[in-house]
């Protein structure tokens, strides 16, 4: 280890933030990273530790533990310590093809179950991976470096969100030719259109994928298999085709008033903004936007944030954020114990934004939407909302509404953030692959394989809606398991 008695000597220290007020004036990220004398600092009090849980990637009570990727995390906290950067990149890299998405955007189950984190404070792992991988791109050590040996074998990757670069990223390292095929009018899937810009900076995803690119990957937008594209031009003229389409289904809200004019996913709202601050710097027409509007957002996580962030960024009048389930404790409880991912209640960026702009926690717990109010010309002008208690039914803990606690509250825009029920069906079932009972693409037990000519499966469209370190970790296992398929073996 680096500094044995750095977790006693040193705070924890995150990447600052701009103030609320300053920063909802820009689409900008808003973390600056500490300097390198300060990250050096926070890699010291890493504590080595004998069983280092933070990179374990244990599923614990249905929840991740660790790091998925199985980031070797000791072993880079101490050469930021010693300050031997440019050996840590080297071994972020070994198990993380983009530490730069990771490190913005990953909700860190590796700190949930640092050590230091039982009795203290968790070590900034994701600040300080993000810290190493921004400071090899800025001493010029991020190179293209194309393969030297091309095997002559044809992969054809079906989605470029994280799981399809990461799969298409260690095939082209194998030599494989991989051609990335793209719906959209940018790669970049989840990254480029599912993350708002302050969250990551869509320049840092067309970085990557330049780079992807001056490495030998090829990269068709515009292109949507199963529809602009049939299936099976990829089976016969590529030699494996991998689907990474995600889960792209949105859960619906059936509620009298759902046809109203006002209504959107918020998938949509998301990819409406991010293409227009990409096309036109913002100032161009928005599809879908809260300027002047009452927003409510239907949904208490990730998703549900961004569209507070976004919102207030586009000036809306008001947002409201609905969340179903009862608010969660400030600290664990003892049914929720360390190295557990900690279900407590976290205010995220884009809810200290509305605290700050309006005074008040956007946040309403225990609440769901019971009806849609129209104007009287098509247009959604109100919600009617209704309180929510937890019962036991039949052996489980349901939401059931509280009678008489009907609320009505002004709304022109309605995001609905609830999640989502699997793939979008006509990808796979182009090419012939079955869903399970949650709208995933079914492949053989224990394989990435479809059981369906050289069709594989990977990411989210596999595994159901998760994180992007998840989807990372499926690309690369993915790649590997194609690989032996192709040529008998494997070395990735």
């Amino acid at each position: 280890m680096g500094k044995p008695s750095g977790f006693l000597e040193y705070d924890r220290k995150n990447n600052a933030a701009q103030e609320p007020m300053e920063r909802i004036r820009h689409w900008d990220e808003f973390h600056p990273l500490l300097e390198r004398a300060e990250r050096q600092k926070q890699g010291a009090r890493c504590m080595a530790c004998g069983v280092p849980f933070c990179q374990s990637g244990m599923m614990l009570s249905g929840m991740v533990s660790g790091c998925p990727l199985h980031n070797l995390i000791p072993e880079w906290n101490d050469l930021v310590y010693t300050g031997n950067f440019e050996h840590a990149t080297q071994r972020l890299l070994k198990t993380n093809n983009f530490p730069e998405f990771t490190g913005r955007v990953c909700p860190a189950p590796c700190e949930a179950s640092c050590t230091c984190g039982l009795n203290g404070e968790a070590v900034t792992i994701r600040d300080n991976e993000l810290g190493i991988i921004e400071d090899a791109f800025a001493n010029g050590w991020i190179t293209p470096r194309p393969p030297r040996v091309r095997t002559g074998k044809t992969v054809a990757v079906v989605g470029s969100g994280p799981a399809g670069l990461a799969a298409a990223d260690q095939l082209n390292r194998r030599g494989h030719l991989v051609t990335v095929f793209e719906r959209e009018d940018r790669p970049g899937g989840l990254l480029m259109y599912g993350i708002p810009n302050m969250k990551l900076e869509k320049k840092i995803v067309e970085r990557r994928i330049e780079l992807m690119k001056a490495e030998g990957i090829q990269f068709v937008t515009h292109t949507d298999i199963g529809r602009d594209k049939e299936s099976r031009e990829l089976m016969e003229n590529f030699d494996a085709v991998l689907l990474c389409g995600g889960a792209k289904k949105p859960r619906d809200l059936n509620v009298p008033g759902r046809e109203l004019d006002g209504v959107h996913f918020a998938v949509d709202f998301l990819t409406a903004a991010t293409k227009s601050l990409l096309d036109s710097g913002g100032k161009g027409l928005v599809q879908i936007t809260a300027q002047g509007k009452n927003v409510i957002v239907l949904g208490g996580g990730d998703t549900g944030n961004d569209c507070v962030g976004t919102s207030i960024r586009q000036g809306c009048k008001s947002v409201v954020q609905l969340e179903v389930l009862p608010q969660p404790p400030s600290h664990r409880t003892d049914s929720n114990p360390w190295p557990q991912w900690p279900l407590i209640l976290k205010t995220d960026y884009g809810q200290e934004e509305a605290i700050a702009l309006y005074g008040m926690d956007p946040r309403s717990f225990q609440t769901t939407i019971a009806r849609l109010l129209d104007d009287g010309m098509g247009n959604l002008k109100a919600v009617r909302t209704v309180q929510l208690e937890p019962k036991i039914e039949s052996g489980r803990r349901v939401m059931v509404p509280v009678p008489g606690s009907e609320k009505e509250l002004p709304c022109e825009l309605l995001l609905i953030a609830i999640g989502f029920l699997g793939s979008e069906a006509y990808v796979p079932q182009a090419f012939g692959a079955q869903l399970d009972e949650r709208g995933n693409v079914k492949t053989k037990d224990g394989t990435y394989y479809t059981g369906i000519g050289n069709v594989f499966a990977a990411g989210d469209m596999r595994r159901g809606q998760s994180l992007v370190v998840w989807a990372i970790a499926e690309g690369r296992e993915a790649a590997k398991e194609i690989d032996a398929h192709l040529m008998g073996y494997t070395n990735l």
